[in-house]
């Protein structure tokens, strides 16, 4: 399906030095704000009270952490559970504040707005669980990074293996680096966010690759420059109505959903136009300077294959 067709292949690889540079000047700004400033972790992660409170009726999330927020406890996590009548706070550790002591503080808060407020649950999440979690989402990070690597590999080549995982370690450090710099809460949605680009970039890395692919087929005489702009260009209808499509439903996370989805879909929305970025001029351009040509994906068959001694464009230079 396409909305509109390119006559004229668009020179994307004439100006991936320039792209790049800027990718890589990005890159380096992320590392280091990783590094100076660190990740806002939540509760998941760095423990914490849960506290689970029923109302008889609805209530507003954005009145009740104002009113909690008065007690002085930050960083605040308040979400409906289950319904508009439940809700779930999240509140981190506080030096020389015990848990009971506030989970008592914030149910006398909510007593006073609302004499049917009833705790349900109140429970402490240790610091060792927050750091098994994040030792797990780690785990899970390098399992995908890996298994990714392998799929490239064995469906392209290393050197498309190589570069569709440099683009998508960039993807996921710019997002990481976003959240350091702004210091945004880095909870467990965000971090599913972050597995779930690195499959939807890789997905767009292989969409390219596979076009090259069948450009080295297809255009013989052409060089491999041209190969990949022609096989970028060619796809660009494609991206623009997957990309667009997606981007609708995370925009209306970000806008509609509320407090609770608010960093998961700010993750999502960074990571997918990142992701088209790298795509196009970090794995597409890491591939050519790494020296891929059509006899990396073409073997040569003496039974007769794509190689064929007496067709005159056989063994062109690409």
């Amino acid at each position: 399906m396409e909305f509109f067709k390119i006559r004229r292949d668009i020179p994307f690889m004439r100006h991936a030095l320039a792209f790049n540079a800027v990718s890589f000047i990005t890159f380096l700004a992320a590392i280091f704000f990783l590094f100076s400033k660190g990740l806002h972790l939540s509760v998941e992660f760095t423990g914490g009270t849960l506290v689970e409170v029923n109302f008889a009726q609805s209530v507003n999330l954005d009145d009740l952490r104002n009113k909690i927020n008065t007690l002085g406890y930050n960083d605040l996590q308040i979400q409906n559970f289950g319904s508009t009548r439940d809700i779930l706070i999240r509140m981190p550790v506080i030096k020389g504040v015990a848990s009971s002591e506030q989970s008592t503080k914030v149910m006398e808060l909510l007593k006073e707005a609302d004499a049917s407020a009833v705790l349900r649950r109140s429970e402490f999440v240790g610091p060792q669980v927050g750091d098994e979690l994040a030792v797990d989402g780690l785990k899970a990070l390098v399992c995908v990074i890996v298994g990714i690597m392998i799929y490239l590999a064995i469906r392209f080549e290393w050197k498309y293996a190589v570069a569709g995982i440099i683009a998508n370690l960039h993807d996921v450090i710019i997002i990481l680096g976003f959240f350091a710099a702004f210091q945004w809460e880095f909870s467990l949605p965000v971090l599913a966010a972050v597995l779930a680009v690195l499959g939807y970039s890789v997905n767009e890395s292989v969409v390219i690759f596979d076009r090259i692919r069948e450009n080295f087929k297809r255009l013989r005489k052409l060089q491999t420059v041209a190969i990949i702009d022609n096989a970028i260009t060619s796809t660009m209808s494609r991206t623009i109505i997957t990309h667009g499509c997606t981007q609708l439903m995370v925009l209306s996370m970000l806008l509609f959903g509320g407090e609770t989805l608010h960093y998961f879909a700010l993750a999502l929305t960074i990571g997918i136009l990142f992701g088209i970025y790298s795509s196009v001029f970090v794995a597409a351009a890491l591939a050519m300077w790494l020296g891929i040509k059509r006899e990396d994906l073409i073997k040569n068959n003496s039974s007769g294959g794509d190689l064929d001694p007496n067709d005159p464009n056989s063994g062109a230079v690409v």
